[in-house]
């Protein structure tokens, strides 16, 4: 029975940012392109056995979706939380 495909997710300030190991081939594309410098290799591995991405704070991720965007391999997924509403 093949395994589940089931993400890693950590849930951060703007976003809620989701792994997929069984997908990840460590490229570094998406370490490379992220503008605040957000990703980290994690000690955890991926599909060919090298090591996959992790965000290195829940503060710094602007949810501006570009690891998603450029990730070839389709294995991060960032799902924007909403804004909450100020109260005057």
């Amino acid at each position: 029975m093949p395994n589940k495909i089931k993400p890693i997710i950590f849930d951060l300030e703007k976003a809620v940012f989701h792994i997929i190991p069984q997908y990840c081939k460590g490229c570094g594309l998406c370490k490379e392109k992220c503008p605040n410098d957000v990703l980290i290799w994690s000690d955890k591995l991926g599909v060919y056995g090298t090591p996959i991405v992790t965000p290195k704070d829940e503060d710094s991720c602007i949810a501006c979706n570009i690891c998603e965007q450029v990730c070839p391999d389709c294995a991060i997924v960032i799902k924007k939380k909403k804004k909450k509403k100020a109260i005057i």
